[in-house]
């Protein structure tokens, strides 16, 4: 979005335009929406901001929630954007630090700030990009303890802030920027300012660790079967004895937590039961804590799944009863998948190259019957473990 669209969009026009439209569907026809607001007399760009608008609200909503209708967003801020379950446990983690200012250094369009002001605590949301900030002080408005600049992060004053909090730019347009050195604010400037001040940084859940600096503590987390973030947190923010974590969020929130990676596990045959480990645990290269706690190894090197012949539940990780081992042979699981009476299957795969949609439609699936198949590496060579999911 560029400036002019969101001086166009931050009008009583484009707010009474939109307030007047029907909510967004998929199967809304694009020509006859446009048509529908050139003939009410809409210019065409208002036409075009309001529509897009109306529909990233939609879009929105697995993330903000009915927040989403009262939110101004941007393409790109709301990929990037935090959902706001879990802005919230950020939030709780400055408001230990009690009475500070938090400076919000690429707040994009304001999730994470928004959380921050819900629960009183003081927030400068800063951004490099006008009509991004323009946006994020839309969504601030009502809370008059926050407030929005427009500025570079690398160049402002930032004795004022007690702690920060960092979501750095990972894109340019729609191209993804993979050199740290590229995002902006840097990520080598961002540890080096936040190795100094209390700080939480969000990143991608796939960071390599080798990026990451000694003494802070790194969360992965997933969010409703999503790894959706990693974050680093410094100073006082950072928990003693946890350098990595895994969170679970869910109706009853769950956490893995070591003093270090422990990612190395025993090797030993398919046992009575399967494990399919979050995200989060294996991007917390936390793997090794996990199998300790299931009393469980990995069935070949380099392999996330987990076996053991006990069940034992766990958040961490989705457990299937194995049923049947097969070779890795088509001709095989179709006549076994025939035989059984299976005719819908779900195929989970690991050390494989296969794509599982590809591959179900050659099995030629018939019957009333259901299962998981579960394509990977074992020690004696590829094998499709027909499995049942415990829920």
């Amino acid at each position: 979005m560029d400036r002019a669209d969101a001086e166009l969009l931050l009008t009583s026009e484009a707010l009474t335009l939109l307030d007047s439209l029907p909510p967004f569907r998929s199967s809304d026809n694009v020509v006859q929406s446009v048509a529908s607001l050139r003939d009410r007399g809409v210019s065409p760009e208002m036409t075009r901001v309001v529509l897009r608008q109306r529909r990233l609200r939609s879009s929105a909503v697995g993330k903000f929630g009915e927040f989403a209708a009262r939110m101004f967003f941007t393409d790109e801020g709301l990929q990037q954007a935090t959902r706001l379950d879990v802005a919230a446990r950020h939030a709780a983690r400055f408001r230990a630090l009690g009475d500070v200012t938090v400076g919000d250094l690429g707040c994009g369009i304001g999730g994470d700030a928004l959380a921050l002001a819900g629960l009183g605590i003081r927030v400068v949301a800063v951004d490099n990009d006008e009509a991004t900030a323009s946006i994020a002080a839309y969504n601030l408005a009502p809370f008059d303890n926050a407030s929005v600049e427009w500025g570079n992060a690398e160049q402002i004053d930032l004795s004022r802030f007690g702690a920060l909090w960092f979501d750095p730019a990972r894109r340019a347009g729609d191209r993804k920027l993979s050199n740290p050195s590229d995002w902006s604010p840097s990520l080598e400037w961002v540890f080096d300012v936040a190795m100094r001040t209390p700080s939480g940084i969000k990143l991608s859940p796939a960071i390599a660790h080798e990026l990451l600096p000694d003494g802070v503590e790194a969360q992965w987390v997933d969010d409703s079967g999503d790894t959706v973030e990693c974050v680093v947190w410094t100073g006082k923010l950072a928990r003693p004895d946890v350098a990595r974590s895994a969170l679970i969020l869910g109706s009853e929130p769950a956490e893995l937590t070591a003093s270090a990676p422990d990612a190395e596990v025993a090797v030993g045959e398919i046992g009575k039961y399967i494990y399919d480990p979050s995200g989060a645990v294996i991007r917390a290269q936390l793997l090794g804590a996990l199998a300790t706690r299931l009393d469980a190894h990995t069935i070949a090197p380099s392999i996330a799944y987990l076996s053991s012949d006990a069940l034992t539940q766990s958040p961490f990780a989705q457990a299937f009863r194995v049923v049947d081992v097969l070779p890795l042979d088509t001709r095989t699981i179709t006549t076994y998948c025939r035989d059984a009476g299976i005719g819908t299957l779900e195929i989970k795969k690991r050390g494989v190259d296969i794509d599982p949609a590809a591959y179900r439609t050659k099995l030629k699936l018939k019957g009333k019957g259901s299962a998981t198949l579960i394509v990977t590496r074992a020690l004696n060579g590829r094998v499709a473990i027909v499995a049942e999911r415990i829920r």
